[in-house]
């Protein structure tokens, strides 16, 4: 312990912060991106749509099956190859380790949020539905108006939890050398020396942050909890 340097923390706090920054930044979008297009596979697979739900399955199967760093390695490597064929480009059509880290965890998170979302719908009572089409809705206006709602507030502790998990999981893309908050302390430690100072400042950033959040998602969960089973 006498060889500890706390100090280097505070002097590192602004370029870690930027690197925190870009940590949230990427939830943020990987939540939204994530949701929406979770929403979107739900409904697909809900309905039972002919091809597409069995696509929208597929497509959740596989990336529900191979480890996101994976995922992250296929992207940043075989989509420029991709582009190239489909462009008839010269060269491979390079993305750049940001957008790769955006889009590959949009991708990936909508997988799982589409089988919460989905296990949501199957939660509803079957009255509801009957309910919606004795009124004359439409589908579309029985999930967006009545059904979507009700779900996204009853999955919403399993949304968050999932999401706590998304905030963790992006220390990943330290693998494509982008600065997220892991990429940031490593930078200095190596620079300065100073692994454990760095390393141990990112672990208790990560779980103070993580802490405070499954918080709110035990709150959220007594709150939506079904009466008797709290």
């Amino acid at each position: 312990m006498n060889h500890f340097d706390f100090s280097v923390i505070a002097q590192a706090w602004p370029f870690l912060l930027n690197g925190l920054v870009f940590s949230l930044q990427l939830t943020a979008v990987g939540f939204a991106g994530g949701l929406v297009l979770g929403i979107g596979l739900a409904l697909v697979r809900h309905l039972e749509v002919p091809v597409a739900s069995q696509l929208a399955s597929a497509y959740i199967t596989l990336i529900r099956s191979v480890p996101l760093i994976m995922v992250l390695f296929w992207f940043f490597f075989l989509m420029p190859l991709v582009l190239m064929w489909m462009t008839g480009a010269s060269r491979p059509v390079q993305i750049g380790p940001v957008w790769t880290a955006f889009v590959t965890f949009t991708l990936f998170e909508a997988a799982y949020y589409a089988e919460i979302i989905r296990a949501g719908f199957k939660s509803m009572a079957k009255g509801q539905y009957g309910a919606c089409k004795a009124l004359g809705m439409s589908t579309w206006q029985t999930y967006r108006l009545i059904i979507l709602p009700q779900v996204l507030r009853v999955v919403s502790p399993i949304l968050l939890t999932q999401t706590i998990i998304l905030f963790q999981d992006t220390s990943l893309v330290y693998v494509l050398s982008v600065t997220d908050l892991l990429g940031a302390a490593s930078k200095i430690a190596q620079r300065d020396g100073r692994l454990v100072e760095m390393y141990l400042a990112v672990a208790v950033i990560y779980m103070v942050l993580s802490s405070l959040t499954s918080q709110l998602v035990a709150i959220l969960k007594n709150r939506y909890a079904v009466p008797g089973r709290r």
